[in-house]
């Protein structure tokens, strides 16, 4: 027993010092511990939607209540703790850290690259750097966020195209040089003026204020940009609903933000809740949660990692390589004196003050706070300034400053481009939370590095092997299927022995069956557009996937083979075998073909992912139960299934049966039943063509 309380006590908070480790008893520790839940119990919100980094009910902010007492012997003063707050490996110290603490801890650093003076801006990369610069001023992440200009809005406000939503009527046009979106629906009537852009790949989304609505003069509706409920789809040229600001829902439920400013219940067991709860959806609280400066500007604008170490903790503070110790007075003091002049000890500034400066720091406009609007070269690279000054100095891709500290030597750091510094630097953005398959993977993109972490392949293997961050993106992946191979090949070099690679894929060379990312990194990711990669790197023979009849590689191919067939060859291949209740449970007709039974899922996801393997497949034979998905429940699901009809069948459904997925489920009626008479009428080619081995 002594020795297991010896290894709890060794668990402590960098904040914790070695004297208190000794006295505090178990009972302080777990009332430490319900405080600290109490703390963060508003989780996502902290970053997001900006309530303060301290509770409520503590005027000292004190998580560990019953800590001895400690006398500071440089300022005379007393303290009983610290004011700090921990998210992954980062802990925000707002009061002085204690001498005996900070023997614990090292500076980062003398010098800096992560305050607003140590950025430089992109115009002095170009300076030396005109390849990448004129690669990066092509590429979406320049462009995903910008101000409304002529040469910046792609969207049509020529005043001639509309959209019919939810029993009303959005409109899009111009008064001289002003971008405008108005939505009229019975006696509610909304107008924007549109202020900034977001995306240019595959959709524009807008941003913008309020001119009129039904709303008192004083709400933030006509004061705060926010973002407006119709986006352009680019390939299609045409307006629709906005889509992932809140969780996808079934459309009885789902929130409408061109009707309601907020979701009508805001409580947490609407929806699967994830990405409501990381966009501070459920801050009853907040008149408008689409604010752009709360809920979207973190990841789309580049701000100094100093900034964003306060605003989006949550997310930084999983990138962070090692855990490390920021001093925000200190920070602030001498970077943001707006917030913080420094010029009285940081123990006397009210934690009630504190918590609503915070709230204000944590939704910083861009214009104001920004280093650029988008994703330009320091939001990896971070400040530069010095290496701008004196091109022999090398920037580092570790956050480095006086005020970050950690518990290693940082002499002893490698800076440079290693697998787990460059992963940490895609991870400051490409993080969160996401409807997830039983496998753990999420079900829609944007979280690539927390979905790769849940593979093994990362500890080597980079982001930038695949993913050149200074080329331009194209709204198809470019590289051929053998320089895809080359990436894993790099490490499973066995593999490029073309009778080990056979026995290992049991698939002919060169076929889709013989690619390593087809089986172990599926097309099962909802893109917004297109169904992409997971970025878990998995094996084909995952049980989780398959005891829940969710999309598994084989039969992402095989979409007209049973459940049965599947199994047999993984067991032949493989050696695998699985639980036969589980599999009873999850084919209750083992005949079926597994792609059949994916669109009658109760899994959303599944569904999705189901109507676009069958396009990408040319399954045409599977459409009369594809066509049933056109009425699916899901915006996102009806969306896809009509790309996949259209690309089955070789016509626009809107152009030739008036079908749009946005429309209502008695506007949709009619166009599906004019779609089924013309299937029924049509010879379709291709039926369940059997497949080699």
């Amino acid at each position: 027993m002594a020795s297991r309380r010896s290894r709890e006590t060794q668990k402590t908070s960098p904040l914790q010092s070695s004297e208190s480790r000794s006295i505090v008893p178990k009972s302080a520790i777990r009332a430490a511990i319900l405080v600290v839940l109490a703390i963060f119990s508003l989780g996502a919100l902290v970053y997001l939607f900006g309530p303060p980094l301290w509770d409520d009910e503590l005027d000292t902010a004190v998580p560990l209540p019953k800590l001895p007492t400690v006398r500071n012997k440089d300022s005379k003063q007393l303290s009983t703790s610290n004011r700090y707050i921990e998210k992954g490996n980062l802990t925000l110290a707002w009061d002085t850290i204690r001498p005996d603490l900070m023997m614990q801890l090292q500076p980062t650093s003398s010098t800096s690259n992560i305050t607003p003076a140590d950025y430089s801006g992109p115009d002095r990369c170009k300076e030396c750097h005109q390849a990448n610069y004129d690669d990066w001023s092509r590429h979406p992440h320049r462009w995903m966020n910008a101000l409304a200009t002529e040469s910046t809005v792609f969207g049509d406000f020529t005043g001639e195209a509309t959209i019919e939503y939810k029993g009303g009527i959005g409109r899009f046009f111009r008064e001289g040089d002003r971008f405008l979106m108005s939505y009229d629906r019975g006696e509610l009537s909304r107008l924007f003026e549109i202020t900034q852009t977001i995306g240019s790949r595959y959709y524009q989304y807008y941003i913008g204020k309020g001119i009129k609505g039904s709303e008192a003069a004083d709400h933030p509706y006509y004061r705060e940009d926010q973002v407006l409920p119709f986006g352009f789809w680019l390939d299609r040229k045409a307006w629709v609903p906005i889509v992932h600001v809140h969780d996808e829902q079934a459309e009885s439920i789902r929130w409408e933000s061109a009707i309601d400013l907020k979701p009508a219940d805001s409580g947490p067991d609407v929806g699967s809740s994830e990405v409501s709860r990381s966009r501070g959806l459920f801050a009853t609280e907040d008149p408008l949660p689409l604010t752009y400066a709360k809920a979207c500007n973190f990841c789309h604008t580049t701000f100094p990692l100093a900034d964003m170490l306060i605003r989006f903790p949550e997310t930084i503070g999983a990138s962070l390589t090692e855990p490390a110790v920021f001093s925000m007075s200190n920070y602030l003091a001498h970077s943001r004196p707006d917030f913080w002049d420094g010029k009285a000890p940081p123990e006397t500034f009210p934690s009630e003050e504190l918590k609503s400066k915070t709230s204000k720091f944590t939704a910083s406009e861009a214009k104001d706070k920004a280093v650029t609007l988008g994703i330009s070269c320091e939001a990896c690279h971070l400040g530069c300034s010095f290496h701008a000054d004196n091109k022999e100095a090398k920037p580092s891709f570790l956050p480095q400053s006086p005020d970050l500290y950690v518990h290693t030597d940082p002499a002893e750091k490698d800076l440079g481009r290693t697998a787990k510094n460059i992963n940490s630097t895609c991870a400051r953005c490409h993080v969160g939370a996401r409807p997830t398959y039983a496998g753990g993977m999420a079900t829609w993109n944007s979280t690539e590095h927390t979905d790769a972490m849940k593979g093994k392949c990362y500890t080597q293997l980079t982001c930038v092997q695949c993913h050149d961050p200074h080329k331009p993106t194209g709204k198809k992946w470019s590289k051929p299927p053998d320089q895809d191979d080359l990436s894993c090949l790099k490490c499973h070099d066995r593999f490029g022995q073309a009778d080990v690679r056979l026995s290992h894929t049991r698939h002919a060379s060169g076929s889709s069956g013989d690619r390593c990312m087809n089986c172990h990194m599926p097309h099962i990711n909802e893109g917004m557009q297109d169904v992409v990669r997971t970025h878990t790197i998995f094996s084909p023979t995952n049980a989780e996937m398959i005891h829940e009849n969710q999309p598994n590689a084989c039969n992402l191919c095989h979409l007209e083979k049973t459940i049965d067939w599947t199994l047999d060859h993984l067991k032949a291949w493989y050696g695998s075998t699985y639980d036969a209740a589980k599999i009873a449970k999850a084919y209750p007709n083992r005949k079926e073909s597994v792609g059949v039974g994916w669109l009658k899922s109760e899994h959303p996801a599944t569904r999705l992912v189901a109507a676009s393997a069958m396009a990408r497949e040319n399954a045409q034979w599977g459409l009369p139960e594809l066509v049933n998905i056109l009425d699916d429940e899901y915006l996102m699901n009806r969306q896809f299934t009509q790309t996949a009809v259209e690309s089955l069948v070789g016509k626009k459904l809107n152009e030739e049966f008036g079908y749009w997925y946005y429309a209502t489920k008695e506007g949709r009626r009619g166009p599906i039943e004019r779609v089924r008479a013309f299937l029924s009428k049509a010879s379709m080619p291709g039926g369940q063509e059997s497949r080699s081995q």
